[in-house]
């Protein structure tokens, strides 16, 4: 497992399209988000203990800003090297993690590529600017994956809250870390 961390993007970045399957059986691509006012687009996977981590995390935060963000779980990992990874089971994650938001399966990487992903989790908010989701936000979720009892910064409720709120994107937009995907 090699930690790697997420590539700064300039602000303002349009969000690669897709047309990705979910677990759920159903086709979505940015369009299916076009009435919220943000995407949350989570570059994970199954696998990943920091990825592991943030499943809890992000799935809170659908609960407090889902009414008005969408959020769309990317898993582009090679399942053929990591079969933990398959749709198959991501099917099952759903239902086990309680994952209320589209799990999408990127299994030609090309959207993950697009993004210019690195890690997982690797996050992107985008701000729903007329029609176009523009990137808000481009990283971690707080500043202690491993004890949230000691977090002091939690970057990416605060970029949603702002984002909601209509507010300026923050300045702070410290790096995501997580497993390298595991490209083909």
């Amino acid at each position: 497992m090699a930690l790697m961390y997420s590539e700064q993007l300039p602000l303002g970045t349009p969000a690669p399209d897709f047309a990705l399957p979910g677990a759920d059986g159903r086709t979505y691509s940015l369009e299916t988000f076009k009435d919220k006012k943000g995407l949350l687009v989570i570059i994970t996977c199954n696998h990943c203990p920091y990825a592991k981590a943030a499943w809890p995390l992000t799935i809170d935060l659908h609960k407090q800003f889902g009414a008005e963000v969408a959020f769309a779980a990317i898993n582009p990992n090679d399942e053929s090297a990591y079969p933990e990874d398959s749709l198959e089971v991501m099917k099952q994650k759903v239902g086990k993690w309680g994952i209320p938001f589209p799990y999408l399966r990127d299994a030609l990487q090309e959207v993950a590529r697009a993004y210019k992903a690195q890690c997982t989790p690797d996050l992107y908010l985008f701000k729903n600017d007329g029609g176009e989701f523009r990137l808000f936000y481009h990283g971690r979720i707080n500043d202690n994956w491993k004890d949230l009892a000691n977090v002091k910064e939690e970057n990416l409720k605060d970029a949603l809250a702002r984002l909601v709120q209509g507010k300026a994107p923050p300045e702070n937009q410290p790096s995501s870390m997580g497993c390298s995907i595991k490209w083909k």
